[in-house]
């Protein structure tokens, strides 16, 4: 049987709903990624350049520490991993999430949550990280996204 996890960054509280949703819909384990160093609202204003989401975003080598790991990360062999769009793709602190596993053989399910923004180019942006895994086309979901309609598409992708 295919042991299944659910990590998440959030930012706000909207992606872990979401992620909380997901994993007691599909009976996953489930993971927050945490900063090593807390995000502040100050740090979130993507109306500043300056703030610290922007200098991240801005600088694709960018690579904001996780406080802890995954124990036991090799036991999976699905990630569904949950974050918000970010200047049109994932936090670089995903790719930071990523990188500290060998994922060879894995499957990585991205999930986003969003107000308007699509996926963008999360996929090419996730691509370098997840060396070994297979990188599945990911969903955005709205805040209100029903258990019954993440089951759904989680049972879509046939993992």
């Amino acid at each position: 049987m295919n042991k299944t996890l659910v990590a998440y960054f959030s930012a706000s509280g909207v992606t872990a709903k979401v992620a909380k949703t997901l994993a007691g819909a599909i009976g996953a384990d489930l993971h927050e990624i945490v900063p090593a160093v807390a995000y502040t609202d100050a740090d979130l204003n993507w109306n500043d350049s300056r703030s610290r989401s922007s200098v991240e975003m801005k600088d694709k080598a960018s690579r904001p520490a996780v406080a802890g790991m995954v124990e036991g990360m090799e036991q999976y062999d699905a990630i569904f991993l949950g974050f918000p769009i970010w200047w049109y793709v994932a936090p670089t602190i995903i790719n930071t999430f990523l990188e500290q596993y060998d994922l060879s053989g894995k499957t990585i399910v991205p999930f986003a949550t969003s107000g308007s923004s699509g996926m963008g180019g999360t996929n090419a942006a996730l691509a370098g990280s997840c060396k070994g895994a297979l990188l599945k086309e990911g969903k955005r979901f709205p805040a209100g996204v029903s258990a019954d309609e993440l089951k759904k598409w989680a049972d879509s992708l046939g993992l």
